[in-house]
């Protein structure tokens, strides 16, 4: 997943955009709203399907037989929940296979260092890479070197620091060295990088994630190490004793194979043909069980419309679920979706993405090409999540949405992210930790429970959201 941090939204939800079009909504939908939320707080149908895919299926990168298997369930799932128009729509992906890996500390002493290799990367030759290891913090600090960075492997040793409300996760700032930090390296005549895992809490857990080579001449091999191994060489560094380990990877890059998008339909009752698209990238990294990234906001969109289903709310227009692929290597899913549909993008009343895990809800981000459209749907937004307000106090933040549906947002479409607190989200993120366990079924519930009144009412509402009333 891609996400920026709180304090890169500069615009927060001040206005209602209209005082008698609000009241309408309160007094219009707060019976449907009510009811939608009573029945996803009674019911563990999310919870349930997120044990299915993620204790029954397991882990799922791209273009791997469990992201197969994957779409398969999520085809089938719909088929069982009654859903209407269920199809798999192909989209070619990437194939990277990481194989063995370790690293290990050879000097001052010997030490099996837990790691993962970052997605993409090049592997090493089967000896492996033996070479010492020099401790930067920063890009300032890596010029500074000189040849000094030449024939040795790198550690970006980058803090990312704690989550607050105010400044938020840091995570665009701390994650640059995952992406870059291997074209920065070798263009310093390094033969291999490592970096510190993105996260500010961490049990000796390595997070992985994707990097990027870029327009680099020579590509070496990239890896993330623990926060606690991080501090451990940096600390090492500082006192002057040299330490060198042997990086080994069979990372190997396969092409691109065919995967597909997941969709299904509860189609609308007078104005079918607009759609309001819900939706998870039902793809994740090759450790853990992706149930925080993002099996979660896959299952809360797939119960979302069962819900409705079954409380036979048909709304006005269509509410499509989207189950996106191959989001963690590059938006291929959401990106293809966008091309696929491009003829009908101008009938897309609104596009929602979960992606920032299934812990309590906290807010809404909004965006739209149009920035007058942004400001009318924000200001109904802020009167539909009102409607929530027995589940969770809910922000909204303009100016960003989410990964996959940001490529619809050129087309005119109001794209939105569907965040929950993201205060523990990098505890597990694209690590090994990342399993059913840590989601909580009533806050999951609590997910379904706002994502189903915002899609319902956005579907239902007599304009088009963004739309002022006509007079």
């Amino acid at each position: 997943m891609r996400v920026l941090s709180v304090s890169s939204f500069t615009v927060l939800f001040t206005l209602i955009a209209n005082p008698a079009l609000a009241q309408s909504i309160s007094e219009r939908y707060r019976e449907p709203a009510d009811r939608i939320i009573q029945a996803a707080l009674a019911d563990d149908g999310a919870y349930l399907k997120l044990q299915e895919l993620c204790d029954g299926i397991g882990n799922r990168i791209s273009g791997s037989d469990n992201l197969d298997r994957a779409t398969r369930w999520a085809a089938d799932t719909l088929r069982a929940d009654g859903a209407d128009n269920v199809r798999l729509e192909t989209v070619m992906v990437p194939k990277w296979v990481r194989g063995k890996e370790s690293c290990e500390m050879i000097e001052p002493r010997r030490q099996d260092l837990p790691m993962l290799g970052l997605g993409y990367s090049v592997g090493t030759p089967p000896a492996g890479i033996t070479a010492p290891v020099v401790v930067v913090r920063d890009e300032k600090e890596l010029e500074a070197l000189g040849t000094g960075a030449r024939g040795k492997i790198v550690l970006f040793n980058n803090v990312m620091p704690p989550y607050t409300e105010e400044r938020g996760t840091s995570y665009g700032t701390a994650v640059r060295f995952r992406s870059n930090g291997a074209r920065l390296a070798a263009a310093q005549g390094a033969v291999g990088c490592l970096i510190r895992s993105v996260t500010a809490h961490s049990l000796r857990t390595p997070h992985t994630g994707m990097m990027r080579y870029g327009d680099a001449v020579d590509r070496i091999p990239a890896a993330a190490l623990t926060v606690e191994d991080a501090e451990m060489i940096a600390r090492l560094q500082a006192r002057g004793v040299p330490v060198k380990v042997t990086l080994k990877m069979e990372a190997q890059d396969h092409g691109e194979v065919p995967s597909a998008n997941v969709i299904g339909e509860l189609r609308g009752t007078t104005f079918p043909e607009e759609i309001v698209v819900i939706g998870g990238h039902i793809d994740s990294w090759d450790v853990g069980q992706g149930a925080q990234d993002d099996g979660g906001g896959c299952v809360t969109a797939l119960e979302a419309l069962n819900l409705l289903r079954k409380l036979n709310l048909r709304p006005k227009r269509t509410i499509r679920v989207v189950l996106w692929t191959a989001e963690e290597v590059g938006l291929f899913g959401g990106k293809q979706y966008a091309v696929e549909h491009a003829a009908e993008l101008a009938r897309h009343v609104a596009a929602i993405e979960s992606d920032i895990g299934s812990f309590i809800p906290h807010d809404y981000a909004i965006d739209c090409k149009d920035e007058d459209r942004m400001k009318v749907a924000a200001g109904q937004l802020g009167e539909i999540l009102k409607l929530c307000s027995s589940v969770a106090p809910l922000a909204i933040r303009t100016g960003s949405s989410a990964a996959d549906v940001s490529p619809m947002k050129e087309a005119g479409v109001v794209v939105m992210g569907h965040e929950s607190n993201p205060e523990h989200y990098f505890d597990y993120h694209h690590t090994p930790a990342d399993t059913v366990d840590k989601v909580d079924p009533h806050e999951l519930q609590q997910n379904v429970a706002v994502m189903a009144v915002t899609a319902y009412v956005i579907a239902d509402m007599p304009q088009r959201f963004g739309e002022k009333p006509k007079d």
